[in-house]
């Protein structure tokens, strides 16, 4: 669990700290592969509530204190922004050698920023608890318009940085079974003097 710092603007040096797990919710399913649905199921929520408390301590610490009910897109994307201090990340910059290098040599001075995938599934997570405590899904700051762009655009920097991609990949269709491929290769095909009538016999 990330150990992170409460939000305060005016004052840079607080030393109290909140605490927030931004793991992703793929990174989570794929260490308890092993283990019950419902396990997961408990894992996810428990996530979910403490990224919800950790938000709702944010507000409270904002300098002035927001409400939720006052909360914006823009102050979703203050929190994300926020969270980059604290990544693991590796970004490179454009002047960097590595720029676009998936396995970088050496290390070297670039930021490290949240990655795409921990910032989209905790969106994730706080949209659907934002609407759980009776929020309305049209007043849901965390699907705002302004958060899709901002994390679209994360995706696609860190894409380029990094190089890797983020895109899905296609499902392949599946083949075709044997059964009829076989047969549509080895049906008989008649000649064509098979099918025509047969020639009416001759005059003697």
């Amino acid at each position: 669990m990330d150990s992170l710092q409460e939000f305060d603007p005016s004052n840079p040096s607080n030393t109290s700290s909140i605490n927030i797990n931004i793991n992703t919710t793929i990174a989570t399913n794929s260490s308890s592969s092993s283990s019950s649905p419902c396990s997961t199921l408990s894992r996810y929520e428990n996530q979910k509530r403490r990224d919800w408390n950790t938000f709702g301590q944010y507000l409270r610490n904002h300098r002035p204190p927001l409400s939720l009910s006052w909360c914006s897109g823009a102050h979703v994307l203050e929190f994300l922004r926020y969270l980059d201090q604290f990544g693991k990340t590796k970004v490179h910059i454009q002047l960097c050698p590595f720029f676009g290098n998936p396995n970088p040599p050496a290390p070297c001075p670039c930021p490290l920023r949240q990655a795409w995938g921990s910032l989209d599934a905790l969106i994730g997570r706080l949209r659907a608890a934002f609407e759980e405590h009776g929020g309305k899904p049209e007043a849901n700051p965390f699907g705002a318009r302004a958060v899709r762009l901002y994390l679209r655009e994360v995706r696609d920097s860190q894409a380029k940085a990094r190089g890797i991609s983020y895109e899905k990949k296609k499902r392949k269709r599946p083949p075709e079974s044997s059964t009829s491929s076989t047969s549509s290769t080895t049906s008989p095909v008649l000649p064509v003097r098979a099918i025509l009538p047969p020639a009416p016999p001759s005059a003697s």
